[in-house]
């Protein structure tokens, strides 16, 4: 199921997207194009431009419309447009054909074609009425409308009522084509509207395509990052790519400033000139109106897709078999870890440590098994890894008889020093047949005990991904058991305050939102609350305090 976020019921009633397939850029970093969805396309190289359907684009002098979901909506829209701009709309063949026989085509008969094979009509003129279809197109929509209504009422005038119920039927084929496009800025606004997303390995790029305040097309891909690829550079890439084929609008709106955004811009520009377009390229940076809120829905649109494509990734049994396979070979293990568990350590500034234990088998989460662990005690992340280790261990002895698969590999996250921990918590439980690897997080490297070296994977595999999402997920885990324990502890705090009952507790939290919020309160802010008076506040302030002093 495909689906584009919009701001309003109107939009999406009106919206036409697409999803983007996929290709491979020279640049290693894995995009999708569109190439198979279909095009309103008009021929303006030819001698006698012809409007057709096309799945391709081809540098030919081809203008292009689109992509559209389905190729009914391209017929649907081509055929009311031909009613107002009869141009030639038929394969070479048949063009010939006619010409030879000095008899039209169907169409030429019900007047929508101009029928220039019979010289019905000039090339001049022809080549007018082509010129003018693609910029109604582009972006004409009112002032071409208006015109016709214009013309109607003159004609009404004149008692031609033929010409005038012509100029109505006319004016109402381009309602109905305008109607499809929502209206979502009140200037006629040229402009590509580009969204962003990323995450650890992945990023999204969702694109609307914005001609005369409606949205034409809307376009989305996703990307396979390199290491620590900044994300202005991708979105400079991803610019770049957008306009290899097609001239760029004179403004281009983004999430943040592209890398070398003078010289993208210069060359956009350029790209515009070569396209005998008029008007340097803008790339700006929203701050508000309706720009800026038509880029938060672009925005949604490129964390579904990332989402979208997560997810078919974390879902896929092929790539999840592949991944375990990959894990065996490069980490040396006897069997690909059916069931592996991740550990991570979390903490607020050396207190309140807590760890997390999260469980995978057959490369999927399996949340019932999930564990967390309050740590008392430790001078460091690499003793709390200790503990957690010792004290999983002492269970996984009990637990393994009844497992679907035993566990076989224990991933931790951090470096050389905490896999080291695990493993001489591993030796010390006497437990056998487990494997302990350490995840680095800033170049992302496996780490076996007692290794001088990492083992790294390519940062494309499926390998990586799924220990990547692992940590992730432990990582979630504790800090959601972190705050938690916080907001039961801030809770407590308030409810043993002298003239402070679970009602004005719960009047707090409301007001607030949350526990922490009301820990951040100032005096000022506590008296708002209905029932919270001067002194009643500054107790609030004294306990909470005090309790974060002790904590």
């Amino acid at each position: 199921v495909d689906w584009t976020v919009v701001g309003s019921e109107l939009e999406a009633l009106h919206l036409e997207f697409t999803w983007i397939k996929e290709f491979r850029p020279p640049f290693n970093i894995q995009f999708r194009d569109d190439k198979g969805y279909p095009y309103l396309a008009v021929s303006m190289g030819e001698e006698y431009p012809r409007a057709f359907l096309a799945r391709t684009r081809v540098k030919d002098g081809t203008t292009y419309f689109g992509p559209f979901t389905k190729s009914w909506a391209v017929r649907e829209t081509l055929d009311l447009l031909l009613s107002v701009y009869p141009v030639r709309s038929c394969e070479k063949s048949t063009f010939a054909k006619a010409r030879r026989d000095d008899r039209p085509c169907l169409l030429g008969d019900i007047g929508k074609c101009a029928a220039p094979c019979v010289g019905r009509v000039t090339t001049e003129e022809h080549r007018e009425l082509a010129h003018n279809l693609v910029g109604y197109m582009n972006r004409q929509d009112s002032a071409v409308i208006d015109d016709l209504g214009h013309k109607m009422k003159e004609a009404s005038e004149r008692h031609d009522f033929e010409s005038a119920a012509r100029f109505r039927d006319q004016r109402s084929a381009l309602r109905s084509i305008a109607e499809r496009s929502a209206v979502v800025l009140r200037d006629e606004l040229d402009v590509d509207i580009i969204g962003f997303a990323s995450s650890e390995l992945s990023a999204a790029i969702a694109i609307f395509h914005v001609r005369g305040g409606r949205v034409r097309g809307t376009r989305s891909w996703t990307v396979d990052t390199e290491l620590e690829m900044d994300p202005a550079a991708i979105l400079e890439q991803a610019i770049e790519n957008v306009y290899e084929l097609d001239a760029p609008p004179a403004l281009i709106d983004v999430p943040f400033e592209p890398q070398s955004s003078i010289v993208l811009s210069e060359l956009l520009t350029l790209h515009r000139a070569n396209a005998k377009l008029k008007g340097k390229v803008r790339i700006s940076v929203p701050q508000r109106g309706d720009r800026a809120t038509l880029l938060t829905s672009v925005t949604k649109n490129a964390m579904l897709a990332l989402g979208e494509h997560e997810l078919h990734r974390a879902h896929d049994f092929v790539a999840r078999s592949r991944a375990l396979e990959d894990l065996r070979d490069n980490l040396g293990l006897f069997e690909a870890p059916l069931r592996f568990e991740c550990c991570d350590i979390s903490h607020l500034g050396g207190t309140d440590i807590v760890g997390s234990l999260v469980v995978f088998e057959d490369g999927l989460p399996v949340k019932d098994d999930y564990r967390h662990y309050g740590i008392a005690s430790a001078r460091d992340d690499t003793e709390a890894m200790y503990q957690l280790i010792s004290r999983r261990l002492v269970r996984l002895a009990e637990e393994r008889p009844a497992m679907r698969y035993p566990t076989t590999l224990i991933l931790v996250d951090g470096g050389q020093p905490q896999v080291n921990a695990a493993a001489r918590a591993l030796q010390e439980s006497g437990v056998d047949g487990v494997a302990v690897v350490g995840l680095a997080k800033r170049l992302e490297e496996l780490w076996h005990p007692n290794s001088d070296f990492p083992v790294i994977l390519p940062r494309d595999s499926d390998a990586l991904y799924l220990v990547q999402r692992a940590r992730d997920e432990a990582h979630r885990f504790a800090l959601r058991y972190q705050k938690s324990k916080r907001t039961k502890v801030l809770t407590s705090t308030l409810n043993e305050l002298e003239g402070i009952g679970p009602k004005r507790v719960q009047a707090l939290i409301a007001h607030f939102g949350s526990p922490t919020a009301v820990r951040a309160a100032t005096k000022d802010e506590l008296v708002q609350v209905p029932g919270i008076g001067d002194d009643t506040a500054q107790r609030i302030v004294d306990s909470l305090n005090a309790s974060e002093t002790r904590g």
